[in-house]
């Protein structure tokens, strides 16, 4: 089991920045891949943002490129995303993931363990 503790999240107005973190623990694979997912009212999960840890090559949905940043730290095993340039249409709750494979990063099915998720309203 990898359990992922994640911290941040908030209410923020448009154009303000939030930087969450997730943190990584348990039976972590070497390759791994940690991702952020997030989810609004009504709407299907959608991918955010990926590093695979191996090289640390970097994805990112088209929505939020340019605004956001994926980053992490080799030695704590945490993954960070900051947030800058908030719209409204960012407002869902933000999960951290994990993969154990190198399926393709931006794909629900690719990621065995979640965190809880944290919430990111943004007002306009």
């Amino acid at each position: 089991q990898v359990q992922l503790v994640e911290s941040g999240g908030g209410l923020v107005q448009a154009g303000g920045s939030v930087r969450l973190s997730c943190a990584a623990s348990g039976h972590i694979f070497r390759g791994y891949i940690m991702g952020w997912f997030r989810q609004a009212p009504g709407k299907r999960r959608d991918f955010v943002a990926a590093i695979r840890w191996s090289d640390g090559s970097i994805y990112y949905a088209d929505s939020v490129k340019g605004r956001f940043t994926i980053s992490r730290d080799n030695a704590k095993n945490t993954v960070w995303l900051q947030m800058n340039s908030l719209k409204p249409e960012d407002t869902a709750v933000y999960y951290c993931a994990f993969s154990i494979g190198s399926r393709v990063v931006s794909g629900i099915a690719s990621y065995d363990y979640w965190g809880q998720g944290t919430q990111v309203s943004v007002s306009s």
